[in-house]
């Protein structure tokens, strides 16, 4: 066991190596083994807190490494609490147009600034929701404004809950953190490498949230769809709520990547829009015990290990081809948001103890693929995107199934006979996906895979299987804002999250949505 002691800003840290069975037989007590382990004024230690979790399964001998605060007598940590809400001042009303992660955490930060914010939620509450997203998994049919991506929490409340960003620069990530951990989210997501809280836990949390949001005075109204808004000069004065017009002082769109009325809407007002790269590709899925066994090199100690993850990313003719939220021990789900078209995408329960694992494998779409669409301005991506699920729908067949084929088949470009088992409860239909993209993004597609199969080595395995598309990555739309974050034409227009091309994932739109009323808050006091 390898342990060093740092002393910084008067906190003492340990940070150690602990190999995973020592870790799993003193797991129970943790506490006091570690107590017996770090060494100096061990007697004096009353609490150990974790800090920092992370999983080394680069060779055999597998470990931990913990990154721990010790408290003695002396000091001890404080526990969490909600932070202090401020007073609603009546005149300061914020309209927040969507309610997944930006639009929550955008409500939150109003009612610690004293502002009432007013949510405008196209979709369902989760429990309503939870019916529509059933009925579309068991029976095919489509609730266009209640499904995987409209409605409480957004796309992310029927993922499983991945909390990790790269950017580090947004915010304080701690925050939000301890924000999920008070309703309900287990602590480990607090020092996890890579924290989730599993589809099967996200949704009860997010009503937390909103009770909380409504209790601290805020307003939250559901199958509210925003169908219109009137602009004076530089500034928004109504919304239309349902064909019904209501005044308005600021709005935060925080409306999600798949919300595409609202880009045609913004066009047709002549807002200003613009085209965004995004990615594009499909879903492999894998038996979960084949990643398990490719991953840890050890079959001694699997009972031991978490299911097995992976990263994977290179470079096909100068562009990026990569895994996308990857999803160990988890399903895949029909995430549409209109009939006609079908869309793929992933998520895992909190146990992430499932038969199957499934990762995205895309590569970046950029201008020179969607050309054909230049005639549709700043939607042009968006059309390309939405005319490859209207492709896929029909090569699936209808009624959502999906077309589908084995992995080793799809390199070998031919189609399968006989396909391989899959979580997708719709349906698939065996199709050769090299006719769904256009040729170099095929190309890109399939030798990437060709590229990552010659160094992982079973990655390629028969049982290994391609369903497609996933093209919701992120946004193929960008609203454009200044550095004070409003838009570029209009002062109190507020773009915000994944859909405004400013996020992508939960915590990245979480902590968007805390910027965004800050610079509203900026902006009144000036």
């Amino acid at each position: 066991m390898d342990i060093s002691w740092k002393s910084i800003v008067a906190r003492d840290i340990v940070e150690i190596s602990i190999p995973i069975i020592e870790y799993h037989q003193n797991r129970d007590d943790l506490q006091s083994w570690l107590k017996t382990r770090v060494g100096k004024v061990s007697d004096k230690i009353n609490v150990i807190v974790t800090l920092r979790k992370s999983l080394d399964a680069r060779k055999s001998n597998i470990k931990y490494n913990l990154r721990l605060e010790v408290f003695t007598d002396r000091d001890f940590p404080e526990e969490l609490k909600l932070p202090d809400f401020s007073p609603l001042k009546k005149e300061e009303t914020v309209h927040i147009i969507g309610f997944g992660p930006a639009g929550i955490f955008a409500a939150l930060q109003c009612l610690q600034v004293g502002m009432k914010p007013i949510v405008i939620e196209r979709g369902l509450a989760v429990k309503e929701r939870r019916r529509d997203v059933a009925k579309l998994n068991r029976d095919g049919e489509m609730n266009t404004e209640s499904n995987y991506c409209y409605g409480e929490g957004g796309a992310g409340t029927f993922s499983d809950g991945k909390l990790y960003t790269r950017s580090m620069k947004r915010g304080k990530i701690q925050e939000i953190l301890e924000y999920f951990v008070l309703h309900g989210a287990d602590e480990n997501i607090l020092y996890e490498a890579h924290p989730h809280i599993g589809t099967n836990k996200l949704p009860q949390i997010i009503e937390k949230l909103r009770e909380t949001i409504i209790e601290r005075g805020g307003e939250v109204r559901f199958g509210a769809k925003l169908t219109d808004l009137k602009y004076e000069g530089d500034t928004i004065t109504k919304l239309s709520i349902n064909e019904i017009w209501e005044s308005c002082n600021q709005v935060i769109l925080a409306t999600g990547h798949s919300a595409r009325d609202i880009y045609y809407l913004l066009h047709e007002k002549k807002i200003a829009l613009e085209a965004k790269p995004f990615a594009m590709g499909f879903r492999i899925e894998h038996p979960q015990k084949l990643i398990n066994t490719i991953q840890y090199h050890n079959e001694q100690n699997a009972s031991m290990l978490p299911p097995a993850a992976y990263s994977l990313v290179t470079q096909v003719k100068g562009k990026g081809a990569f895994s996308f939220c990857m999803c160990p021990g988890g399903i895949i789900a029909p995430a549409a948001t209109d009939n006609g078209e079908v869309v793929v995408n992933g998520w895992s329960p909190s146990k992430r103890n499932g038969e199957y694992a499934n990762s995205g494998w895309v590569t970046e779409i950029g201008e020179e693929e969607w050309k054909e669409f230049k005639s549709h301005g700043p939607l042009a991506a968006l059309e390309f995107q939405k005319s490859i699920e209207q492709k896929a729908y029909t090569m699936g067949g209808g009624e959502f199934k999906v077309p589908a084929q084995n992995l080793i088949d799809y390199i070998a470009e031919k189609k399968s006979s006989n396909l391989n088992e899959s979580s997708y409860n719709p349906g698939i239909t065996s199709a050769d996906l090299n006719g769904l993209y256009p040729k170099e993004i095929n190309y890109r597609l399939r030798e990437g895979l060709r590229a990552i199969t010659s160094k992982l080595k079973g990655f390629d395995h028969k049982n290994a299987m391609v369903t497609a598309p996933e093209s919701r990555t992120s946004s193929p739309v960008r609203i454009p804002r200044t550095k004070e974050f409003h838009h570029i034409e209009l002062l109190n227009l507020y773009p915000c999250g994944e859909g405004a091309g400013f996020a992508g994932g939960i915590i990245s739109a979480a902590l968007d949505g805390v910027r965004v009323v800050k610079a509203i808050c900026q902006k009144n006091e000036a």
